[in-house]
């Protein structure tokens, strides 16, 4: 592998998400990124801890919202102030990646940018560097945009699916694969058949390019977009640059990474990733990841002391609490989230269905609790 790639390699960390699958934690002022959900770290900190040993600190971009600007500065001290990108509005996947590559072409005409998720859990950093480092090599050299498909540990239904082709080039020991389509979820017998063949692989929305081969997907697949991208562009780095970015963005098209681009380009190949990945959109898994204790349960809080907890005859349990006292008396199986002003209790095989609560709570105009 060659370090002179990576000598240009720029991390693009995605963190303007507000997800509320997790609610009634993870809310439109806290997303899940600026929570701990089990670790000692928030899941933004982990992934910059997992890139640090590749990329550092001045070569780390954080793309946010702008109400946001200030959990990443008090959690990321380290990053120089001008790395944080406001977005005044949230457009979506497509522009908050053309904003941090843009941001990083102006740093470097060189540049490659490793877009990566500010809310993923990956247990192997290790693997994780090496598929980047693969990533970042091949990028550079201007030919393919590169994404890492997750290799599927079952037919999971909550996920979308990349289905992979041919075999194209080796890198190291990795081998890059031409991307055929993009499936979104599927119904579990369709994820069986995905998982049988061997060419499906989840779609984790992890993007490295080349700054020169995105602009020129973008004006092939997206023409509609470069106006303002190149307003944005002329603008980085001079006392213009936020009244242009709210320009551009009030007038946006909000549309994901994968409709703008990857469905529709033919330079796209995909690296198997192996590295224990998830996004950890339902409490279940934030069970299924935690570290249990003797009941078999895991507790999960952002209160910097410990919470109590009592258990009388129960088991397997998911508890979510902040300083609040939390007795359970023969149970299991259930996910019990006590925030500040909502208590959530549910069987964790329903863990689902905390989106019906959610969307119960926007038919009744009750915001405030989202």
């Amino acid at each position: 592998m060659s370090q002179a790639a990576l000598d240009h390699a720029y991390a693009v960390i995605l963190a303007g998400g507000s997800g509320t699958r997790l609610w009634p934690t993870s809310r439109d002022n806290t997303p899940k990124q600026f929570l701990k959900l089990g670790g000692k770290r928030t899941m933004m900190q982990g992934s910059v801890d997992r890139i640090l040993p590749l990329i550092p600190w001045e070569r780390i971009i954080v793309v946010t919202n702008a109400k946001y600007v200030n959990d990443v500065r008090e959690q990321l001290p380290e990053i120089p102030a001008e790395n944080i990108v406001a977005e005044p509005e949230k457009r979506d996947t497509a522009l908050a990646m053309a904003l941090g590559s843009l941001i990083a072409q102006s740093r470097d005409p060189e540049a490659v940018a490793v877009n990566i998720a500010s809310d993923h859990v990956l247990l192997n950093a290790d693997e994780y560097r090496r598929v980047v480092t693969a990533s970042v090599e091949l990028a550079s050299k201007k030919e393919h945009l590169v994404t890492v498909g997750i290799t599927p540990t079952g037919p999971n239904v909550n996920f979308g699916y990349i289905q992979a082709g041919a075999d194209l080039l080796e890198v190291g020991d990795y081998t890059a694969r031409k991307v055929v389509s993009f499936k979104e979820k599927p119904e579990r017998a369709a994820a069986e058949k995905f998982l049988a063949s061997g060419n499906y692989y989840w779609n984790a929305n992890m993007y490295t390019w080349h700054v020169d081969a995105i602009w020129e997907s973008f004006e092939e697949h997206m023409p509609s977009a470069m106006p303002g991208l190149k307003k944005i562009s002329d603008a980085v780095g001079t006392s213009a640059f936020e009244s242009v970015l709210e320009e551009v963005y009030s007038t946006a098209e909000k549309v994901p990474i994968d409709i703008a681009i990857s469905e529709k380009a033919d330079n796209l190949v995909l690296f198997a990733g192996d590295f224990g990945w998830d996004d950890i959109g339902l409490w279940s898994t934030v069970y299924s990841l935690g570290e249990k204790d003797e009941h078999g349960t895991v507790v999960v809080s952002d209160a910097e002391d410990s919470s109590t907890v009592i258990q009388l005859e129960s088991k397997n349990n998911l508890i979510g609490t902040n300083n609040r006292m939390v007795a359970l008396i023969g149970v299991e199986d259930l996910v019990v989230i006590d925030s500040n002003d909502v208590l959530l209790v549910l069987p964790r095989e329903r863990a689902a269905d905390v989106k019906k609560v959610v969307q119960e709570l926007k038919e009744q105009g009750l915001e405030d609790y989202l």
